[in-house]
């Protein structure tokens, strides 16, 4: 996984390939069924409440922790251009999906590319400020994020066997 924070535009790049064809990663990416089972990092879990996999749409999900902490967030849907790409805004909310302003709102752009032998997605996650930026590195991004990409990983290595 290629990993690099770019502080002067306040912008986190994330590259990394599966070895899944294509349509098996863009589901794993917009499908909330597939989505609950790797997007969290264990020992946590990942819980749609709601998933409307569409321009305008959103997605409502909570992160549980395994004591029962529940963390909600929501991402908001802008452009989809199927098993291509997609871009939308995350943000921590309440169980309503009320935002929370007191964390920043990330500007996701996903894209996906089919290599010779596995699928690459590129992401591109933006921030109003390098200190929002600096929050979120902080809170344990990285280290979640990449968790949660070797969960996506093993789910795609199992639907292949």
């Amino acid at each position: 996984m290629d990993f690099s924070v770019d502080q002067e535009n306040a912008t986190i790049h994330v590259s990394r390939e599966f070895a899944a064809p294509l349509p098996k990663v863009w589901a794993a990416w917009t499908e909330s069924g597939l989505l609950d089972q790797w997007w969290a990092p264990k020992p946590w879990r990942a819980q749609t409440k709601t998933l409307d996999f569409r321009e305008g749409g959103h997605w409502l999900y909570a992160m549980i922790g395994p004591d029962g902490e529940t963390h909600w967030s929501r991402a908001d849907f802008h452009a989809i251009t199927p098993l291509e790409s997609f871009t939308s805004s995350d943000a921590f909310c309440d169980e309503q999906g009320n935002v929370n302003p007191a964390f920043p709102r990330s500007h996701w752009t996903n894209a996906f590319r089919q290599t010779a032998n596995a699928t690459r997605v590129t992401i591109r996650i933006r921030y109003e400020t390098l200190d929002q930026l600096q929050k979120i590195i902080e809170m344990g991004f990285k280290e979640g994020f990449t968790a949660g990409l070797e969960n996506l990983d093993d789910l795609l290595d199992a639907a292949s066997k």
